[in-house]
């Protein structure tokens, strides 16, 4: 799922340089713009130049690979769950025009990085895991520095987008709380499901 979710940033990003009239990163969110809600969900995959898609595509790969470790279904869920908090806090709280009056569109993957990376750092105290604990410490340790820097308000980077990403990143290590712990405990002698039949 992980190197889907690349390759069509990537597939996408081809095809903005290969025709310039066909300019896909508009397709991203217009804060409180109701024709354009739907950006929410487009907004991660769309990027304004190659720079800006590899600077999200190194941290994006490296803490989605440690995500996944729990399997495709948990990278699913704290992905969505990061796009949709993410994308709507962003959708309410981002400017909609420069001071010029240009429409401001918010894109890239970078709210989901930083989602990624507060699920990282968080899940851990929410699971009671030493383990994902000190995941997280190497994780902030990492990135931490570069993550900082990116809330600085400056010119063209939507720090918006960064906050509300990582507040979907707390609110996901919330919901999946427990979940694996009670995979666990489900887990009967021998390492079975409760329930499960012996062949």
């Amino acid at each position: 799922m992980l190197a889907g979710i690349v390759a069509l940033m990537w597939i996408i990003e081809v095809i903005n340089s290969l025709d310039s009239g066909l300019r896909l990163d508009n397709d991203g969110i217009y804060p409180r713009n109701l024709d354009h809600l739907w950006g929410i969900f487009t907004a991660p995959f769309l990027h304004v130049s190659f720079p800006h898609l590899i600077g999200n595509t190194i941290p994006f790969v490296f803490m989605g690979v440690i995500i996944a470790l729990r399997g495709a279904g948990r990278l699913a869920l704290v992905t969505l769950i990061v796009i949709v908090i993410g994308g709507l806090g962003t959708w309410l709280i981002a400017p909609a025009h420069t001071t010029t009056g240009a429409p401001i569109v918010t894109v890239g993957a970078s709210g989901v990085v930083f989602g990624y990376a507060t699920y990282l750092l968080t899940r851990g105290i929410f699971d009671r895991s030493a383990l994902e604990i000190l995941t997280g410490v190497v994780v902030g340790v990492v990135w931490g520095g570069a993550l900082l820097a990116s809330l600085v308000p400056r010119q063209n980077v939507s720090w918006q987008g960064h906050v509300c990403g990582a507040i979907g990143g707390v609110v996901a290590a919330w919901l999946l709380a427990g979940d694996h712990a009670r995979r666990e405990r489900a887990q009967g002698a021998g390492g079975q499901p409760a329930g499960a039949l012996a062949k």
